[in-house]
């Protein structure tokens, strides 16, 4: 149980969610549960070392308990939801300070919201100051609110990783010298790419880098670099830059599994006109091209596939996919700047 916990807590502690403020997601969450469950009390709780934090809370004005004296704490320890009719006739909570004080709980149900990888972080729960039960579409809407706040959770996370991919950007404006000097190199080496990019006649970098995230500021920096030679509207580039960080990020993710040993190869070219053209190869298994659906359609919105894939088709003016999907074409015609001629 100990190696469980440890898992456990490092998982949370990768949601990077404790102690931060409320947030009107979460918060509609439990205003919908107190309102399906009929009770005054609605807490979205997360369950660290030593404590119960409220990431969201309806009824009550506490932010935080002791782990010790915390319901949800038991909820935790199993994947169904945890009922208790009346804590004054269970042996787990009469004693408990919560129940024989303020704020005098007698009923609580508790779902826990648990990570892809099975780690139960809190709770989704209700209390009441009265002994009840829950009607059983009760326990189904409940149970169905736990899994939208899982997918909350999981987006947030998603969001908090690529907040972390532009931190990168900045990090290697530190590295701009040593940068510049392996995009020479790379360009003294160049090679012919006619057969890959049959509408562009010359490669500007062909760079491969390990499946390592903080890689990924080595092929945006050359790319904004290049674009800021050929005068692109500063709009155009930000929108380049974010397709290329999707596009790199997916192929480390995705077709390396995140294994640094494995390696990706990016291409840029520039045609005479100035329109870009892009590849990112992995060495992945590939992917049904065909099958693409858009993820903010309503049966598609807690899917965690797709998002970077649709971000890409937003960002670009072509997208393409070769060899089974392991080869990304991206092509983005240029937009004169403002106020320029010609």
């Amino acid at each position: 149980m100990a190696g469980d916990e440890t898992a456990r807590l490092d998982a949370l502690a990768r949601y990077r969610i404790l102690d931060t403020e409320p947030e009107r997601a979460f918060d509609d969450l439990t205003l919908l549960a107190s309102q399906i469950c009929g009770t005054p009390i609605a807490l979205i709780t997360l369950i660290d070392g030593k404590r119960q934090w409220f990431k969201s809370r309806v009824g009550v004005s506490l932010t935080e308990t002791s782990r010790s004296i915390a319901f949800c704490a038991h909820a935790i320890e199993q994947s169904d939801l945890l009922t208790v009719p009346d804590a004054r006739n269970d042996a787990r909570f009469r004693a408990n300070p919560l129940v024989t004080g303020e704020p005098g709980i007698r009923f609580y149900a508790g779902a826990p919201l648990i990570t892809p990888d099975g780690h139960a972080l809190g709770t989704l729960c209700v209390m009441d100051r009265v002994p009840r039960t829950l009607t059983s579409e009760q326990r189904e809407a409940l149970l169905a609110l736990k899994r939208q706040a899982e997918a909350q959770l999981g987006l947030r996370a998603h969001l908090a990783e690529l907040r972390d991919a532009l931190a990168g950007r900045d990090r290697a404006e530190a590295e701009r010298a040593q940068l510049v000097a392996e995009l020479e190199w790379q360009l003294a080496n160049v090679q012919r790419l006619t057969a890959l990019l049959p509408y562009c006649e010359a490669c500007q970098f062909n760079m491969v880098i390990p499946a390592d995230p903080q890689q990924i500021g080595t092929v945006t920096d050359g790319v904004v670099a290049l674009l800021h030679e050929r005068q692109w509207p500063e709009s155009e580039i930000m929108r380049v830059e974010l397709a290329v960080q999707e596009a790199v990020t997916n192929a480390i993710r995705h077709g390396c599994g995140n294994d640094p040993a494995k390696q990706i190869q990016c291409i840029v070219n520039c045609s005479e006109t100035g329109d870009l053209t892009l590849v990112v190869r992995d060495p992945g298994a590939g992917f049904d091209t065909s099958g693409i659906d858009d993820p903010l359609r309503p049966d598609n919105m807690l899917k965690t596939s797709g998002r970077g894939i649709f971000l890409i088709n937003q960002l670009m003016d072509e997208v393409g996919y070769s060899d089974g999907g392991r080869q990304l074409h991206m092509r983005k015609r240029r937009v004169p700047a403002e106020g320029a001629s010609g």
